[in-house]
């Protein structure tokens, strides 16, 4: 639908969604927009907060009309066509064996779900797995979306999504879950990116004997690939806010090198954790106000060799391991948060709209942090 044809009422919903990005609630803002069908599209009209928020910002393809897609041919026409601003999932579309979709070389792209949409991969192999792969692109954003893997097999082989040489990307309230490799990674450079309201899972039981070596590759998220990636020094500024690692997860919630990330009103609650938030070569991680509770080492130092781990204002329920930072402080964020404190950050995140692809569509309402 037009924004041409949306009435006034519409029009005067909107606004009212704008607000609603910076209430420190889960709960959706009251709109106009409230019961809107699955076949239409609602036009954000908020931009993202955190590192997202940084250099040119990012708000995706705005207010551009929707390209409303139900079949993988559809989704991969429109993700790779520089023309198309705005693309709506309906339903559930498989990716085909081999099928990830490359989405390179763009600019001021949203990618977004109707209630329920999901994108599927069900191949384990190391060259055909995965769904998507976002390369050189800036001004995106992804927003209620499920993404949904295979299950986890070391064959090094794709994330379910990888994020590769972007800047301004903003995800927000999505659900990746049962990756091959990871559920959802970034690397090589990229910078000011801001993850909100994402949940990230393992429903299925990993899958052992793969030539990577490990029997459970269940390790959610990587920042930076190497230690031998110089590039993403003074890169990988990254939020991760009222985010949920949930049940299945091992490791990597996430593992970090070079960045400068911010974690923060995040809950960890896998029971089958080895290590939650990872402190790589030359991290620099501030981690606010999150809860841990029944993980093992809800803070892993790994090699020692981070630039900064610093945490304040957390809650520690039923862990074991390690918990402490470096001794060192972290950077000072050049953006404000609305923080609660750790204590509402398990109701906020695990509310009916918080964390995973909980809202209606393309609104900005319950996405403030």
């Amino acid at each position: 639908m037009k924004l041409t044809n949306i009435s006034a009422a519409l029009l005067a919903g909107l606004a009212s969604l704008t607000t609603g990005c910076n209430n420190q609630s889960p709960e959706p803002s009251t709109s106009a927009l409230t019961g809107t069908s699955a076949t239409t599209n609602v036009e954000a009209s908020c931009v993202a907060q955190g590192w997202a928020a940084q250099g040119t910002g990012t708000k995706g393809g705005g207010a551009a009309t929707a390209t409303v897609v139900t079949t993988y041919d559809q989704l991969k026409a429109a993700i790779t066509n520089t023309a198309v601003k705005v693309v709506q999932v309906n339903g559930t579309i498989t990716i085909p064996s081999g099928g990830r979709i490359s989405f390179q070389d763009q600019s001021g792209k949203t990618l977004f779900g109707s209630a329920g949409a999901k994108l599927v991969s069900t191949d384990q192999t190391q060259a055909n797995s995965g769904i998507m792969y976002v390369k050189r692109c800036s001004n995106v954003v992804i927003r209620n979306l499920i993404f949904e893997g295979p299950g986890a097999y070391d064959t090094d082989g794709w994330d379910n999504v990888t994020v590769d040489a972007c800047t301004n990307v903003w995800v927000d309230h999505c659900e990746f879950r049962d990756g091959v490799d990871g559920n959802f990674d970034i690397k090589n450079a990229s910078d000011y990116i801001t993850v909100s309201w994402t949940k990230f899972t393992y429903l299925k039981a990993p899958r052992a004997g793969g030539s990577g070596g490990s029997n459970d590759h269940r390790f959610s998220n990587l920042l930076g690939s190497s230690d031998s990636a110089t590039g993403d020094k003074d890169k990988l500024h990254i939020t991760f806010a009222r985010c949920w690692w949930a049940a299945g997860c091992v490791a990597r919630m996430p593992r970090v090198r070079f960045g400068q990330v911010h974690v923060v009103n995040s809950l960890f609650n896998s029971t089958v954790s080895s290590s939650c938030i990872q402190a790589g070569y030359l991290a620099n991680l501030r981690i606010e106000a999150n809860v841990f509770e029944n993980v093992k080492n809800p803070i892993d130092l790994m090699a020692n060799n981070s630039t900064a781990v610093q945490e304040f204002g957390n809650l520690y329920t039923n862990t074991t391991g390690t918990k402490a930072g470096n001794g060192k402080t972290a950077f000072t964020p050049p953006y404000s948060l609305s923080v609660l404190s750790a204590s509402n950050v398990k109701s906020a995140v695990t509310a009916s709209s918080g964390a995973g692809a909980t809202i209606a569509g393309n609104t900005c309402a319950g996405s403030g942090i």
